[in-house]
C-alpha cells in the first residue's frame, strides 16, 4: 500500500502519536513540580494547541455525548496514569494501563457487538506479554490501591480509543479540546497548596509537554482515528512504553537490560506482522466487494 492509501496514513499517524506521548517520561522528570499541577498546566497548554488547530481547519467544537464522554474518559485515564504512578511502580502503572487493548475486545464484543478474528486476540495477548516482559525487572507485587487504579486507567484508555472511534471528526477534535479544559481546571489550583519552583528548565520542558507531548500529539490521534480502528490504534500505541526507555537511555544514560530487549523485539515483530496482516485482509475484503 502507498501512503496515499488512508488506512496506512492513518497508522503512520498513529505510530507519530505514540512517539510524542512516549516523551512524557523524560521531560517530566525535568519538572520538579507537583504532578498534579504539571498534568494540569500541560493540558492548558495543549487545550490552547487544539483550540487553534480547530480553528484553523475549519472545525466547529461539538457538545454533544460523544465529546463529552470522550472528555471524561480522557480527564480520567490522565488523572488516574499520574495517580498511579505515585502510588505503585511506574512499571505496574504503564503495564496494567496497556490492558486497555484487551479491555477494547471485551467491550466492543459486549456492548458494539462487534467480532473479531482470532489473530486479532493473539496481537493483543502478545503485545501485552512484551510489554510485560519489557518492564520485568521493575514489575512489584503489592501496592494494592496503585495497581487497582492503573487498571482503571486502563479501562478509561479503552473507553477513550472507543468513543473516538464511534465519534465524527468535530466531536473527536472537541472531545479532547475539553478533557484538556477539565484537566487544567482540576489540576492548576493544586499549585495554591504546592506552589512550583519556575525555572528555565522546566519553563520549557512544559512547553514540550504541552505543545508536542499531549497538544500535537492529540491532534495527530484525533486523526488517526478516523481510518483507523480503536483496536489498532492501540496496538499502534504500544511504540508509547516500547520508546520510553529509549529517551531515557539517550539521555540519562540508562541501558536497557536482556528483558526489555526481549519485550521490545516481541511487541516491534507482532504488531509488524499484525499490521501486514491486517493490510492484506483489507485488501482481500475490498477485491471481494462489487
Amino acid at each position: 500500500m502507498h501512503l496515499s492509501d488512508p488506512h496506512r496514513r492513518a497508522e503512520i499517524l498513529m505510530l507519530a502519536a505514540a512517539v510524542l506521548w512516549s516523551t512524557g517520561g523524560v521531560l517530566i522528570k525535568l519538572i520538579p513540580w507537583n504532578a498534579a499541577v504539571i498534568s494540569g498546566a500541560r493540558s492548558a497548554i495543549a487545550a490552547v494547541v487544539m483550540f487553534f488547530f480547530i480553528r484553523a481547519t475549519g472545525s466547529k467544537i461539538r457538545f454533544n455525548r460523544y465529546s463529552v464522554w470522550s472528555a471524561l474518559m480522557m480527564t480520567g485515564l490522565m488523572f488516574s496514569f499520574v495517580v498511579s504512578n505515585k502510588l505503585t511502580t511506574a512499571a505496574n502503572a504503564i503495564v496494567l494501563e496497556y490492558t486497555s487493548p484487551v479491555l477494547i475486545l471485551a467491550f466492543s464484543a459486549v456492548f458494539l457487538k462487534q467480532k473479531f478474528h482470532r489473530q486479532d486476540l493473539a496481537a493483543v495477548i502478545l503485545v501485552f506479554l512484551g510489554i510485560s516482559l519489557f518492564f520485568f525487572d521493575r514489575l512489584t507485587p503489592g501496592h494494592l490501591a496503585g495497581n487497582l487504579v492503573a487498571l482503571l486507567s486502563g479501562v478509561f484508555c479503552a473507553g477513550t480509543y472507543i468513543l473516538g472511534g464511534q465519534a465524527d471528526t468535530d466531536s473527536r477534535m472537541s472531545g479532547i479540546l475539553f478533557s484538556h479544559v477539565m484537566t487544567a481546571a482540576i489540576g492548576l489550583p493544586f499549585a495554591a497548596f504546592d506552589p512550583p519552583k519556575v525555572t528555565a528548565t522546566a519553563v520549557l520542558s512544559l512547553l514540550a509537554l504541552g505543545v508536542f507531548q499531549i497538544g500535537v500529539s492529540y491532534v495527530l490521534y484525533a486523526m488517526a482515528l478516523r481510518d483507523c480502528p480503536p483496536l489498532a490504534c492501540s496496538l499502534l500505541g504500544a511504540a508509547e512504553p516500547l520508546l520510553n526507555p529509549v529517551w531515557v537511555f539517550l539521555f540519562d544514560g540508562e541501558a536497557p537490560g536482556a528483558f526489555a530487549i526481549a519485550g521490545g523485539v516481541v511487541v516491534i515483530l507482532t504488531v509488524t506482522g499484525w499490521c501486514v496482516w491486517r493490510d492484506r485482509f483489507v485488501a482481500a475484503y475490498r477485491t471481494k466487494q462489487p
